[in-house]
């Protein structure tokens, strides 16, 4: 469960997964408390050291509440025993909820034969792939948050193989380097967002830390700005791996940090077992470099549906695949490349655009950090363009710079029409941009959403 919801979006959580227990650290009750639905069993955690230090907690908000089980004293409570492993459930994980209310992805607890088919695919996204059984031990640290699917996936495979696990209470770049370089981390599963806040390191403290014993770093979740992956790769060398998914259809891509150096921008070919393909309005798979829906899914896995809601599952099946939403084409050698989210597309005076071509462009002017665009309303084109933008620190920049340097790259109607620049972005823990925090004042009196 999220633990930045509001009560509303809690209750609306525990209400829709029909939550019977409640596992919380003290600090994060008294907030939701009154929104938490009557007969729920509650088990307070009090918070450990760790995490009172990294978020600043008072010893007060770090202590069980008077009148609730501390979970510490209920697990004291059970007699010791000795037995194998019962296998583990199944998780609901609930989507980030960028275009409504989050939706609860469910899946049956795996068969033997479903395990093996996610094991295969978690071993390559991973990079266990090369280290079972090979006497070399995997030490791993878990930098998300695992209330998102690929951090939870990540810790639970880790757990299940039995890696060396450094848990952090929170992304700290330096305090990441200083674990790679103690604790001999070899595997990492990142995002984005990360690699920028590691590249804003000084040189020097970047250079101060021992980072060999590196071995595999996968990153998935968000579009990465190509300038900053070659830097990542540059630093840490070839140990920079990508892969693409949801949490619906699994991760069905892959490439290495020399695949993707050949094909700067894809996020890698279909791994085995894995069908992906580009299809357009009728269903007519494209060829290369065709623009079209994305669909794909594991094949053998263990199928899902979303709680409460069969209809909306049966949405996203096309052809026996899961459509997430997102448009791409496939070049000539299999690679797939990603274009926008099929719900960010702007439609402008009847002409499809989408932000992320846009987005591209604008990542490689230098002086850019980071950006969003998306579509804002308007009477004459029913959609304009509207663009966010994050400056790298210490540099000003204005809409005039901007749209000198977008002139070279896109046509004159991708131009954005409203510039906003502020000093950071929003976003969730997974390093996605909130581009519904970005969106929703523009259209809140529109009477329309698209």
């Amino acid at each position: 469960m999220n633990w930045h919801y509001t009560p509303a979006e809690a209750s609306y959580l525990l209400k829709d997964a029909d939550v019977r227990a409640l596992v919380i650290h003290a600090d994060l009750l008294a907030p939701i408390r009154d929104a938490i639905p009557a007969g729920v069993f509650i088990l307070a955690v009090p918070v450990p050291p760790e995490i009172q230090r990294a978020y600043g907690l008072s010893d007060a908000q770090c202590q069980v509440p008077p009148g609730i089980l501390n979970w510490e004293t209920w697990r004291e409570g059970f007699p010791d025993r000795e037995r194998p492993p019962s296998p583990m459930p199944s998780t609901i994980i609930y989507t980030s909820g960028t275009t409504g209310r989050p939706k609860g992805v469910r899946r049956p607890t795996a068969t033997p034969e479903q395990a093996a088919v996610r094991d295969r695919m978690l071993n390559q996204s991973y990079g266990f792939t090369d280290y079972p059984g090979r006497g070399q031990e995997i030490t791993t640290a878990i930098v998300g948050p695992i209330y998102h699917s690929a951090p939870n996936a990540h810790a639970l495979f880790c757990f299940r193989q039995g890696a060396n696990i450094v848990v952090m209470p929170r992304f700290d770049p330096e305090a990441l380097l200083q674990q790679i370089q103690d604790r001999r981390i070899t595997h990492l599963n990142m995002v984005p967002i990360m690699f920028n806040r590691l590249l804003k390191l000084p040189k020097a403290v970047r250079a101060a830390y021992d980072l060999s014993s590196l071995r595999f770093v996968a990153h998935a979740a968000a579009p990465v700005s190509p300038p900053i992956k070659h830097a990542m790769i540059e630093w840490w060398g070839p140990v920079i791996n990508e892969y693409y998914g949801s949490t619906e259809m699994g991760n069905v891509t892959f490439c290495t940090a020399e695949e993707w150096l050949a094909h700067p921008g894809t996020v890698g070919r279909p791994m085995p077992g894995a069908v992906v393909r580009v299809i357009d309005d009728a269903g007519t798979a494209l060829p290369p470099r065709e623009i079209g829906e994305v669909i794909g899914r594991m094949q053998g896995g263990s199928d899902f549906t979303y709680q409460n809601d069969d209809e909306k599952r049966r949405r996203m099946e096309k052809q026996g695949l899961v459509t997430p939403g997102d448009i791409g084409y496939f070049d000539e050698d299999g690679y797939l490349y990603l274009c926008d989210r099929a719900n960010d597309m702007i439609i402008s005076g009847g002409v499809n655009i989408y932000p992320a071509e846009i987005e591209a462009e604008l990542h490689k002017m230098p002086e850019v950090a980071d950006c969003a665009v998306f579509g804002i309303p308007d009477e004459e084109f029913g959609e304009a363009i509207c663009a966010f933008i994050q400056p790298q620190p210490g540099l000003t920049l204005n809409e005039s710079d901007l749209r000198t340097w977008l002139r070279q790259q896109v046509a004159g109607y991708k131009m954005p029409r409203v510039w906003e620049f502020v000093a950071d972005l929003p976003r969730e823990d997974s390093g996605k941009i909130f581009k519904r925090k970005l969106r929703e004042p523009y259209w809140e009196d529109a009477g329309r959403n698209i």
